[in-house]
Parts: C-alpha cells; sequence; structure tokens
C-alpha cells in the first residue's frame, strides 16, 4: 500500500502566519501537501469548512488557496458542486513519469557540467546516511515514512536546485501537478524496492562528487522511470490504490 501520514501540518503555526498577504500562500501550500502526500486522493471531494479546520485558517485563504489550486491544475471545479482532486489516466501518469524522469536526469547533467559546492555534495551524502539508518531496521516500519519521504524530497530538491536553472526546476514542480508522479508518494510496502531505490540515491551522489554528469544523469533517468512504472503497474491491478490506503 502506499502510506502517507497525517502529521504533517502544524496547525498552530499556521494560525500564527494567518496575517498580511503570506496567508493565503500558506494554505495553499498545506491544502497542496495533501494533494501530493495523498491524504486527499484523486477523485476527492474537498470540502472548504472541513480543510478550514483541518489546517488551523479561517475560510477566506482556504477558498482563495483552492483556486489557486484549480489554476494550477491540481482542482477541478464544478459549478454548484465545488472542488474535487483532479484525476489522471494511468497513460498519463506514465508520460509524466517520463517526462520528469527526463527533466531530473537533466539536472544531474547539467549540475555536474558547472559544479556543486563541496557542502551540497556533503548534504547529499547526509541524505543518503539518513536513508540509510532508516532501511537499517531491514524493514519498513510505519513510522518511519515521514522522514524517509523529507529524506527522499529533499534529496531530489537538491539537485535540482545544483542545476541553477529556474525553469528547469519550475518544469519538474509542474510534472508534480500530477499527484501520483510527486516523489512525495512513496510504495512503502516493499523492502527491496525501496531499498533498490535508496542505493540509486548513493550510486546518484557518488557520480555527481565524481563530476561525472552523464553517469548521474542515466542513474537519476533509471531512477524516475522504474518507480513510474512500479507505479502504474500496481495502478493498472488496483485502480484504488490511494483509495485503499486511506482506508487501512
Amino acid at each position: 500500500m502506499i502510506r502517507s501520514d497525517n502529521t504533517t501540518q502544524d496547525n498552530g503555526g499556521l494560525a500564527m502566519r494567518e496575517n498580511g498577504g503570506t496567508v493565503a500562500n500558506v494554505a495553499k501550500d498545506a491544502l497542496r501537501e495533501m494533494i501530493l502526500t495523498g491524504d486527499l486522493c484523486p477523485g476527492d471531494r474537498v470540502h472548504q469548512d472541513h480543510l478550514s479546520s483541518l489546517i488551523g485558517l479561517s475560510r477566506t485563504p482556504v477558498r482563495s488557496a483552492l483556486a489557486s489550486l484549480a489554476q494550477d491544475g491540481l482542482l477541478d471545479y464544478e459549478s454548484n458542486r465545488g472542488y474535487r482532486v483532479k484525476q489522471f489516466s494511468v497513460t498519463n501518469i506514465r508520460g509524466v513519469f517520463e517526462i520528469r524522469s527526463s527533466l531530473e536526469a537533466l539536472a544531474c547533467r547539467v549540475a555536474a557540467r558547472i559544479g556543486i559546492a563541496a557542502s551540497v555534495l556533503d548534504r547529499l551524502d547526509d541524505l543518503v546516511e539518513i536513508g540509510d539508518s532508516i532501511l537499517a531496521a531491514g524493514e519498513l516500519l510505519p513510522d518511519a515514512l515521514p522522514e524517509y519521504r523529507k529524506m527522499n524530497v529533499e534529496f531530489h530538491e537538491t539537485i535540482l536546485e545544483s542545476s541553477r536553472n529556474p525553469l528547469l526546476k519550475d518544469f519538474v514542480d509542474r510534472s508534480h501537478n500530477v499527484p501520483l508522479v510527486s516523489d512525495r508518494v512513496i510504495l512503502w510496502d516493499d523492502y527491496e524496492v525501496i531499498y533498490r531505490s535508496h542505493n540509486d540515491h548513493r550510486r546518484i551522489a557518488k557520480a555527481l562528487r565524481l563530476g561525472d554528469g552523464d553517469r548521474a544523469a542515466a542513474l537519476m533517468h533509471e531512477h524516475v522511470y522504474f518507480a513510474g512504472e512500479l507505479l502504474v503497474g500496481r495502478l493498472q491491478e488496483n485502480p484504488n490504490l490511494l483509495q485503499d490506503k486511506n482506508h487501512n
């Protein structure tokens, strides 16, 4: 099953930031994260009052956030019925994974060509060590998923930032608007698959440290592409994969 934690929102912190022009962005970030992690599943209706209570913000910024997320393509709006999390076909999901794998491979190649700061390379190694410590248990502990997800997201975003190409990062971020393609959704039920995936992180970090952009790019392309094929296969077996997760 895909697992996602429901403890990522700091309601008190969000409420404290409900002022000025930032509150709508706070609401949008919180709701976007709920969609990308699978806490809100494709096809789910989103209720403004419930969301306001859940994230600790008033209805006004939540209303603004919903409209903005619809413009971004994460939500569909139906007249007199409200918002629903956008659904995507398996074919579309596979296609977006193909795009994301190519873009993140390009980020590796560009980052290696222009040079990555020693401190950034050290951080990538630190992230690999964090993943190692999580997987040292020899099994996928449910409580370990939030930390693993955080490590995974930071690993990928660190490489994207290192490409120093805002447009490249923006295009990858847009690919995450297909929720199941987001690097926040992880199939947390097969230790061997996760172990293989994390070993990719190790080899990518090593290739980048050696300045071998072509190898890092090839590894990243396979890393993301394999994740996509694995997810597509699971969705073909069970189209309600995320919904089943949220009822377990």
